[in-house]
């Protein structure tokens, strides 16, 4: 993640929201997905053998959906936790394409608290200055 890439924990009602941005919709993607490994734990210790996905989409914000998803797919088959999230995204009208890699951490090396679902509730992906905002709620 680069040094203009941030994401924080939001409060929201009864679960939780990740706020993010990123200089490009790959870093972005990647900052919301740090979040939401952040969302499930407070340490990530060394190990675990990096992994890739790639989704497809009609939106960004369906992409994002799509792809965040897809990381609690991993974790909950795979029973490892997706961190060190890395992701490029392309695409334009109806194909979003995300092509990602993550680190999975065995469920067993670290406390992790349930994350149920990612949600459309609030979700944005939008245009911010000369880089990018995204906001996704969590079902905790």
């Amino acid at each position: 993640m680069t040094s203009d890439t941030t994401f924080a924990l939001r409060e929201h009602t009864a679960d939780v929201a990740v706020e993010a941005t990123g200089p490009d919709l790959g870093a972005l993607f990647a900052a919301v997905a740090d979040g939401l490994t952040a969302a499930q734990t407070d340490d990530l210790p060394a190990g675990g053998d990096r992994f890739d996905l790639r989704v497809a989409a009609e939106s960004r914000e369906a992409a994002l959906f799509e792809y965040l998803d897809e990381l609690i797919y991993e974790r909950d088959v795979r029973g490892v936790l997706p961190c060190d999230n890395e992701a490029a995204v392309t695409g334009t009208g109806d194909r979003w394409v995300v092509e990602a890699s993550a680190r999975g951490l065995p469920l067993d090396a670290v406390a992790a608290r349930e994350v149920k679902a990612v949600t459309y509730s609030e979700m944005a992906v939008e245009r911010v200055g000369s880089g990018w905002r995204a906001y996704v709620v969590l079902d905790v």
